[in-house]
């Protein structure tokens, strides 16, 4: 079965790093830089982490590895086989810094149960580069606890409430009502169908979170996280509760609707002008040349009289055989 660790949400595991090492963290990604999983290895295994190489003051990758260094060689040295990613853990990312706080406060429950009590964390954060001023804001931070001694004094009993004592203190004690076989054996199946129930839960939740990771892994794609509907994706990933989100949800609603509208109107048929009607080119050509009534007979006439004066002509250039022969005689005589 899964621990139940696991199923811890930020609002659960900041208020627990806070009361264990005495911070005042207010966002999860603060612990990217590594020096808050390097301070709890060193509460539940006192004198394994060296503190004077853990930096509270790292704001760049370079000195966040460093620490991560420092809490691999710990791992090492307890034969601890979890693996760091540091890489996104580096770049603050929030639901891979929560599912690593989610496994660090298993492991710390699982040693000694997790007691903390007599760690003196602010000492021993001192030791680190920037570990005063880290234990500095954490004070300022901390609302002012009340004295001893303006707690309000405790009131004597009153004399009825002796009476009542010794009345109290004669009575018979009553033994434990033993409960029935069948009473224990309903209980025992109760149990161990709550506990089925919670491994559902909590395999769903696992579930659930990791399509979340890759959700958030994709919107950080470059060719992605320019568009206007992955910012809203990443406001409601990164929304620390549900009334912060819902203002993103409404607005991603209404990028959505205002998308399908654009998508209608562009698929929407668009109607054609009428085709005008095209003569074709021979109709034209001769509607162009058809002459007027007038114009045509004028033509015609004039072809007559062409075709006239060529018969003439071959008329005169040919002639007759009895032509011919009074033309030879003529010559003879």
């Amino acid at each position: 079965m899964m621990n139940s660790e696991f199923i811890l949400g930020r609002n659960e595991v900041l208020p627990w790093i806070n009361s264990a090492l005495h911070l005042a963290l207010t966002q999860l990604e603060e612990v990217a830089s590594g020096a808050v999983q390097c301070q709890l290895m060193d509460a539940v295994h006192p004198g394994m982490v060296p503190m004077y190489k853990v930096n509270f003051d790292a704001k760049n990758e370079y000195e966040m590895i460093q620490n991560y260094k420092v809490l691999q060689d710990v791992f090492d040295k307890l034969n601890i086989t979890k693996q760091i990613e540091v890489n996104k853990l580096i770049k603050g990312r929030p639901l891979d810094n929560l599912e690593f706080m989610q496994w660090m406060k298993s492991y710390c429950s699982s040693v000694n149960g997790g007691n903390m009590n007599n760690y003196n964390a602010v000492e021993r954060r001192e030791a680190c580069k920037g570990g005063k001023e880290t234990s500095k804001k954490a004070a300022t931070a901390q609302p002012s606890s009340k004295s001893p001694s303006s707690a309000p004094k405790a009131q004597p009993p009153s004399r009825s409430t002796k009476r009542s004592d010794r009345h109290a203190g004669n009575r018979p004690r009553r033994a434990p009502r033993l409960l029935s076989a069948d009473v224990c054996d309903a209980l025992n199946d109760l149990l161990r169908r709550l506990k089925l129930l919670v491994y559902r839960l909590q395999k769903e939740r696992a579930f659930y979170s990791g399509k979340l990771r890759d959700i958030e892994i994709l919107c950080q794609n470059p060719e992605m996280e320019h568009l206007p509907i992955v910012g809203a994706i990443q406001k409601i990933l990164t929304a620390a509760d549900e009334s912060s989100s819902s203002p993103v949800v409404a607005e991603a609603e209404a990028m959505a609707a205002a998308r399908r509208q654009l998508q209608t109107t562009e698929a929407a048929p668009r109607t054609l002008s009428p085709i005008p009607e095209e003569t074709s080119e021979e109709e034209e050509t001769s509607e162009e040349e058809k002459p007027e009534p007038k114009a045509k007979q004028e033509m015609l006439k004039k072809r007559k009289n062409v075709c006239t004066l060529d018969v003439n002509m071959a008329a005169s250039s040919t002639l007759s055989p009895r032509r011919r022969l009074s033309g030879s005689s003529d010559v003879h005589s």
